[in-house]
């Protein structure tokens, strides 16, 4: 039997966890309300070093992404965007990513119509956002050769 909260408030003990759903749950807010986060936090997938070939980021194991940059040539691609008709984005904080070539998917669209330059030695922060389900992404730079 499924759990029902009747009010509209919930205010638990300082401290407290409460737990809004699991995995394959949605937490809606009706339309003209206000849902208030006094802090949150967004899970890491760090990838560590990336050695070459084909790096896949899973948007299911996390909304910020950490990566290095460290031998050959590398290629990104993207899954587990939510589906069309929500947003879906996440963030790679990618250290060296200048060093190698970095190949991202043709999914992507940057500003001006070509992909950044990256730090050679340095981190540089992208973000990709879709509508689309992953059909499209837009990249950009929210920040390079950060120090």
């Amino acid at each position: 039997m499924a759990s029902e909260v009747k009010t509209n408030k919930v205010s638990p003990a300082s401290g407290t966890t409460v737990t809004l759903g699991n995995s394959g749950n949605t937490i809606s807010v009706a339309s003209g309300a206000t849902f208030k986060l006094n802090k949150y936090s967004e899970t890491v997938n760090s990838i560590g070093s990336t050695g070459g070939g084909t790096q896949d980021i899973d948007l299911n194991s996390g909304s910020v992404v950490t990566a290095t940059v460290d031998t050959s040539a590398n290629t990104f691609t993207f899954s587990n965007a939510i589906a069309s008709g929500d947003c879906s984005s996440f963030t790679l904080i990618l250290t060296n990513g200048g060093s190698q070539t970095v190949n991202w998917p043709a999914s992507v669209n940057w500003a001006g119509g070509t992909a950044p330059t990256l730090t050679t030695s340095g981190v540089d922060v992208l973000t990709f956002t879709t509508v689309d389900g992953g059909t499209t992404w837009y990249g950009f730079a929210a920040g390079l050769d950060m120090q």
